[in-house]
């Protein structure tokens, strides 16, 4: 009996041992803990599939792990802040994301529950964004403002960054015949994610690629970028050099694009410059000496201007070649806010650069005068004969740019200032919304079984 008594007690003993075990192998079993809030194995195994179907570049467990831990702490967030997530909201959600793909709601649920995702992790994703957003909306967007000294710079990037003309690209064509496509699609994508090199890429064209350039490492020579289809040309533009392109999948095959360089041009019109300068007229050259020593700015030049008898101080924005050549022979070597003395001893000059502005812009930057200072003065190009007023002053600067003779057919057009304040915006938000991601992380209690 006794015997009895211990083997039963050993049998419950090893079945409570083993309880834990087989609980942690079921989908309803955590994988993680986020603030006492439990991430499941079903979860997880939903969010991967979620992402291979999307055909996320990061598609595996860690990534999707660390995805639903971020959805877990945007959601309390969002509860701390009283934000929740109506019904009409995650709706909307909803139809925006499916939106993407050109599907209705219920059209894209089927879809994804033909590929093994069920309808609550669709809408569990969606909600954790929605809820985000407007955190992101009441939280960071206050917080943001974009000067027009940044929307100038951006525009001056734009306008300085060369048009690409030529490229230097490297093919490699998989074969898809009936019945392979998926796993060529499969082999594309692993390339894609793997090779970070042009050697990488050169090993691969001649292992896996079934066009002639295939033994040349799949090089192609100089290409005019105009001669590529415009889909083709819309995606190796979106491409650094050193880099590859995500797989293309057309009919037999996959293709792969490695972007090795380019050639391109500037805009034109892009190396001319208007400046916006000060000339004060001195009593001697030490006092400009003295004044260059105390004065920081174009404002700061006024106010000591005020210190000398007479009209003697002027500001000027004008294209480069209407300046004086002794003066712009002395402003082309000063930054912004720098100045020098201009003595041919019968009259001293203080001459202060206070901005430099491609002419492509400089019509639509407002003026950075201070109020009570002098209006600067601008040299305006006639318009050309028969020209509509400009309803803005994106056109405004077209035309003027077109009646200077610097508007080519073949270059893009510039953003408006509107658009580029639109993306810096948009820009810093998302980089304070993942500062605070990150900070909520730092702050939570976390841990995995």
């Amino acid at each position: 009996m006794r015997r009895m008594i211990h083997a039963t007690t050993m049998a419950v003993l090893l079945a409570a041992t083993a309880l834990p075990a087989l609980t942690q192998a079921g989908p309803l079993s955590p994988v993680a803990y986020v603030n006492n809030s439990a991430v499941t194995q079903y979860e997880l195994d939903q969010r991967v599939r979620f992402l291979e179907i999307l055909r996320a570049p990061d598609a595996n467990r860690e990534a999707a792990l660390q995805a639903l831990i971020d959805d877990r702490l945007k959601l309390q967030a969002a509860k701390q802040m009283g934000i929740a997530v109506t019904d009409e909201g995650l709706e909307q959600g909803l139809a925006e994301f499916a939106g993407r793909a050109s599907l209705s709601i219920e059209a894209f649920t089927e879809a994804l529950a033909r590929e093994g995702v069920d309808r609550q992790a669709y809408r569990d994703f969606v909600r954790a964004g929605v809820a985000w957003r407007e955190v992101v909306r009441q939280r960071i967007v206050p917080t943001i403002s974009v000067s027009d000294r940044e929307v100038e710079q951006e525009l001056t990037r734009e306008i300085e960054t060369p048009i690409v003309t030529q490229v230097l690209l490297s093919e490699l064509v998989i074969p898809a015949p009936p019945g392979q496509e998926q796993a060529a699609l499969a082999l594309g994508e692993r390339l894609a994610a793997t090779v970070t090199s042009g050697g990488q890429f050169a090993a691969a064209a001649r292992q896996y690629s079934a066009v002639p350039s295939a033994a040349q490492g799949g090089q192609i020579p100089w290409t005019p970028l105009e001669n590529l289809a415009p889909g083709l040309r819309n995606i190796v533009l979106s491409l650094q050099p050193g880099s590859i392109s995500q797989p293309l999948a057309v009919p037999g095959a996959v293709v792969l694009f490695f972007l090795r360089d380019t050639r391109g041009r500037l805009r034109t019109g892009a190396e001319a410059q208007t400046v916006d300068y000060v000339e004060l007229a001195l009593p001697s050259a030490a006092e400009g000496a003295r004044i260059l020593s105390v004065a920081d700015s174009c404002e700061t030049v006024y106010v000591e201007a005020n210190r000398i008898a007479g009209d003697v101080i002027r500001r000027q924005t004008q294209p480069l070649d209407a300046v004086p050549l002794d003066v712009a022979q002395r402003i082309a070597s000063l930054d912004p806010n720098e100045g020098t003395i201009i003595d041919y001893g019968a009259g001293a000059r203080l001459v202060m650069l206070c901005d430099r502005t491609p002419s492509l812009i400089a019509d639509t930057t407002p003026s950075t005068t201070l109020p009570g200072l002098p209006v600067p003065e601008r040299r305006q190009e006639a318009p050309a004969a028969g020209a509509a007023e400009a309803p803005n002053a994106q056109n405004a600067a077209a035309d003027a740019a077109q009646a200077a003779g610097v508007a080519e057919a073949g270059d893009p057009p510039l953003r408006s200032r509107e658009d580029v304040r639109a993306v810096i915006f948009n820009r810093k938000a998302t980089l304070a919304a993942d500062a605070y991601l990150a900070e909520l992380r730092a702050d939570a209690l976390m841990r995995r079984p």
